[in-house]
């Protein structure tokens, strides 16, 4: 019979105890930490492994005890000094869920984190939270579909004007776009994803802090967020570059395995109190599986990514000197002739990380050619699992997207998005070049499979 594990007071005087009296004699590094952090095995019969604690409620020690909680908890008064707390409701807290968040503040250096059952959840819950009606929400671009699909479609409705900016621009263009927009008071967030879904763009983290400050006032503090899924937690880190939110897809690299859909918030005790708390209301917190799913996957997941990276260089080498192939857009392959884009990287990313975009010789029909005869990389959408995947983002994850838009930002119809796996490097290329074999070809050959199908 398993005992619970401890209160959620008794998870940070863990996670202080571990600091003040290990961490001084040694400064662990995260993927040490991230098999025991957080968790007391005495407090589970022992167990090596956090339980999944699979309750809806926990019972309180007397009605005294569930009063003060739930002042707290709704906000009724600040928590005292010395005072404990304890858990409530799994839509509240949960033991898998704490000791997750715990341990993913440390890839980052957050002081608190909020995890979601999907990613679009955390997205979402931070905008609203952060924004109210007649903001200015100013944002990068291109974003991940679903999330410009939010912002247009969504928070337009709530008069939430968005304005978007790409690249290639500076901070005079930044700052001229607010201006212009008119609502230059109004501006209550700039939300960005670098690098950029699908093209690997890069964008300035410092330069839209600066912006963000010329625009803050001293009653309201414009806040930058940075979608950091690309990157996952080890190869940029942007609440060092002068972000107040980070935001993950936790499905993808934090995840990493295909089997989970869950998404992560970061920043200060001050910010996350607040996302926090509108999570409570939308009930869109991760569950407990949930939770024990990505703990188990914490643990490998400094590996996991160093194998992908390595395998994506390799890959992208090959692909930049193939014949059909027109373009390559990897990290890992910028130079100091890219100019900006190159020195963001090297100012912003600790490695290039394992997403590439590239275009091949032709249009739709081409890419559909080459994504059709795949054969180890699997015709998929997500991102950031231990198999690649690769799919077509202009009538796939940017469908949405207004056609104009799309050749705007890059997003066009002979674009593949590749994410790299942990697989042998040499068979992927293998994998990769007999299906452009097939580009360019008379005949797709699924074309005569499917007839027999039918």
């Amino acid at each position: 019979m398993t005992k619970i594990i401890g209160t959620k007071h008794q998870y940070t005087e863990i996670c202080i105890e571990f600091k003040r009296n290990v961490m001084q004699m040694h400064q662990f590094q995260p993927e040490s930490l991230m098999m025991s952090y957080g968790y007391r095995p005495e407090w589970s019969e022992g167990a090596i492994k956090c339980p999944i604690f699979q309750t809806s409620t926990f019972v309180f020690k007397t009605a005294e005890e569930g009063k003060a909680f739930f002042e707290v908890a709704y906000g009724l008064r600040e928590q005292g000094k010395n005072e404990k707390l304890g858990l409530i409701y799994s839509r509240m807290n949960n033991p898998d869920l704490e000791i997750l968040e715990n341990r993913l503040t440390l890839w980052d250096g957050a002081e608190e984190c909020a995890v979601f059952e999907s990613g679009m959840a955390a997205i979402t819950t931070a905008l609203f939270e952060f924004l109210k009606p007649g903001d200015l929400l100013l944002h990068s671009g291109p974003l991940y579909g679903g999330t410009g699909h939010f912002i247009s479609h969504v928070l337009s409705k709530f008069g939430i004007q968005a304005v978007e900016f790409t690249a290639d621009m500076n901070m005079e263009a930044v700052v001229e776009l607010i201006e212009n927009s008119r609502k230059k008071d109004s501006l209550g967030m700039i939300f960005l994803e670098s690098p950029a879904n699908p093209t690997n763009a890069l964008f300035d983290i410092e330069m839209c802090r600066a912006v963000a400050d010329r625009f803050s006032t001293p009653d309201k503090k414009v806040l930058v967020a940075v979608d950091n899924t690309y990157m996952g937690p080890l190869w940029q880190h942007p609440l060092k570059h002068g972000a107040d939110i980070v935001l993950y897809s936790a499905t993808k690299y934090i995840g990493g395995h295909s089997d989970v859909i869950a998404g992560a918030c970061l920043g200060t005790s001050e910010l996350m109190k607040r996302v926090k708390t509108l999570r409570t209301f939308l009930g869109n917190m991760a569950g407990p599986w949930t939770g024990w799913l990505l703990l188990r996957s914490l643990e490998t997941l400094k590996i996991r990514m160093e194998k992908q990276a390595e395998n994506a260089m390799k890959v992208a080498t090959w692909l930049q000197s193939h014949p059909k192939i027109e373009r390559v857009h990897y990290l890992g392959l910028l130079t100091p002739a890219d100019g900006d884009q190159w020195l963001i990287y090297k100012k912003q990313c600790l490695a290039p990380g394992a997403m590439i975009s590239f275009e091949v010789v032709g249009g739709e029909a081409e890419a559909f050619a080459f994504l059709n005869n795949l054969h180890l990389a699997k015709l998929a959408v997500s991102l950031g699992s231990t198999e690649s995947l690769a799919q077509h983002p202009a009538t796939m994850t940017h469908a949405g997207m207004d056609a104009d838009e799309k050749i705007k930002l890059g997003v066009k119809p002979n674009l593949v998005r590749l994410s790299v796996g942990v697989e042998n490097a040499d068979d992927l290329i293998y994998d990769l070049g007999q299906a452009l074999e097939q580009v360019g070809k008379k005949a797709n050959k699924l074309v005569p499979l499917l007839a027999e199908v039918a």
